[in-house]
């Protein structure tokens, strides 16, 4: 999710990205042009980030408060990260809309698949041997049985990837049986 605000969540509201950031200026202006009175650096679990507050007084009689914020009493809190990280998670999020972009990350998305069956399957995540050679030689061992693997699926009609099945859902087979 791009977005994990609860107005991002419940897909209503004015998430972050509804206020426009002024670095410079220190200051962030809501969607119905209210600035905030508080900007500061903080250090959250030990990330830097800056909270930006609303004053309550121009929050309490907005006639969009219910869209904004959930606090009954207080004004708008935003968190943002330090000014070049969160321009760049700005700028990679919107990425994430275009159809390139997702065709892309789709073939990642395979690639990293098949990473992931080497590592569960032959336990690559680290060479049994010492050298080149060797190392090699146990990593064309390994390409192989993962195609073999493949084969035997395909030419047999199972799925390479079993679905997740939760322990509830487990448990209510178990007793179905």
């Amino acid at each position: 999710m791009l977005n994990s605000s609860p107005q991002a969540r419940a897909g209503a509201g004015f998430d972050r990205t509804a206020f426009t950031i002024d670095w410079d200026k220190r200051q962030a202006t809501c969607p119905r042009g209210n600035t905030s009175t508080w900007w500061s650096p903080v250090s959250q679990r030990g990330t830097k980030a800056i909270v930006v507050k609303f004053d309550k007084e121009t929050c309490r009689p907005c006639l969009v408060r219910d869209q904004c914020t959930r606090s009954k009493t207080g004004g708008r809190t935003l968190v943002l990260k330090p000014r070049d990280r969160q321009e760049a998670l700005d700028h990679a999020h919107a990425q994430q809309t275009d159809e390139q972009w997702r065709a892309k990350y789709a073939a990642r998305a395979g690639v990293e698949g098949t990473i992931h069956q080497a590592v569960a399957v032959t336990g690559m995540r680290r060479a049994r041997y010492r050298g080149l050679p060797k190392t090699h030689l146990e990593h064309v061992f390994a390409a192989v049985a993962l195609n073999l693997l493949r084969l035997d699926a395909w030419w047999n009609g199972h799925p390479l990837d079993r679905t997740r099945v939760s322990h509830l859902a487990r448990l209510d087979l178990s007793l179905a049986v």
